[in-house]
């Protein structure tokens, strides 16, 4: 999980965020993609929005999938720059005009890169509202002179960039009709500590282990880290079945400013497992987890008539020194 891009900018040369790990720059840049589907000139397409965060700028991308290309609109919000926070865009999609309206001016934000309250985002082709973000959703149909589409989008697929030293947290909503949860990462690195027997000059390693809460639950215990660094593991969320993948290897054995991946893939089933910590299901190879991010990389498919078929949330949890 080598960073070969170095320190790239909030947005690509192209006004589009690379889904890449790398996208989160060697500062702590904050990053947060989402990918939905819905319905675009009689297809099916996927909808690209992406938020960061730097120091001075809070960066807003959106694309289209088009038949040959994307088409992207971007908005950059900076503390002394108001005219932008408010306004709309139109790019062609196969000609046919696809607009873009967003009223930013009274947006709040938290510590995270999207946006908590007072703001709507909004995606318009053929008098639908194909797309609509954020709480004031009145305005932005007044502001749009659009109706809201017979089919709402769906979203198949988040990607986010988080940093700490040992903690790690975030919220997810893994259904849609489900609540968010907030999800917690902890990360113990290798460490020695004195013996509390034999001579006082006797130290021991202590192992690195690993949790995940939901909610302040424990959900995931991997104990002797350095040997299931990669893993996956079934725990139950919203009385759903989510299978949660993680490849830790960079964090234990490459030095500096590294990120470990971890993947929530709720599945279609719902037994009734406990939400509580059990036992390791079975340790992945490089190729499984491989094979897991392309599986839900195909759920994105712009081209697909079948709709989405699931959710998939990516973590890249950067350890900070």
């Amino acid at each position: 999980m080598q960073d070969p891009e170095g320190n790239p900018a909030c947005f690509s040369p192209h006004d589009r965020l690379t889904d890449d790990p790398a996208a989160a720059t060697k500062s702590g840049q904050s990053v947060v993609m989402s990918v939905y589907q819905t319905k675009i000139t009689g297809q099916c397409r996927s909808v690209t929005v992406t938020w960061c965060k730097s120091l001075l700028v809070h960066g807003l991308s959106i694309s289209v999938q088009g038949s040959d290309n994307q088409s992207s609109c971007k908005v950059e919000l900076k503390p002394w720059s108001f005219w932008r926070k408010q306004g709309s865009k139109r790019f062609y999609i196969d000609g046919k005009p696809v607009d873009v309206f967003w009223d930013l001016k009274a947006v709040k934000f938290g510590r995270e890169p999207e946006p908590q309250s007072d703001y709507y985002v909004a995606v318009v082709c053929e008098e639908e509202v194909v797309l609509l973000l954020g709480d004031l959703k009145k305005e932005a149909y007044r502001k749009t002179g659009s109706r809201p589409a017979l089919i709402d989008a769906s979203l198949v697929l988040r990607k986010e960039h988080i940093f700490g030293k040992k903690r790690f947290s975030t919220r997810a909503k893994f259904h849609e009709k489900g609540k968010n949860h907030g999800i917690l990462i902890e990360c113990s690195n290798n460490n020695t500590k004195r013996s509390n027997c034999g001579s006082s000059n006797s130290w021991e390693s202590i192992e690195p282990e690993m949790v995940i809460r939901i909610d302040g639950h424990l959900a995931i215990h991997v104990k002797h880290l350095q040997w299931k660094f990669r893993g996956n593991e079934s725990i139950s969320i919203d009385k759903f079945r989510v299978e949660v993948y993680w490849d830790v290897h960079d964090w234990l054995f490459i030095p500096g400013l590294q990120h470990a991946l971890f993947v929530f893939k709720p599945m279609s089933s719902s037994p009734s497992l406990p939400l509580s910590s059990s036992s390791l299901s079975s340790s992945m190879t490089p190729d499984t987890l491989s094979s897991s991010q392309t599986a839900c990389s195909s759920l994105i498919d712009a081209n697909s008539v079948g709709g989405p078929q699931g959710f998939c949330l990516y973590l890249y949890a950067w350890m900070l020194e």
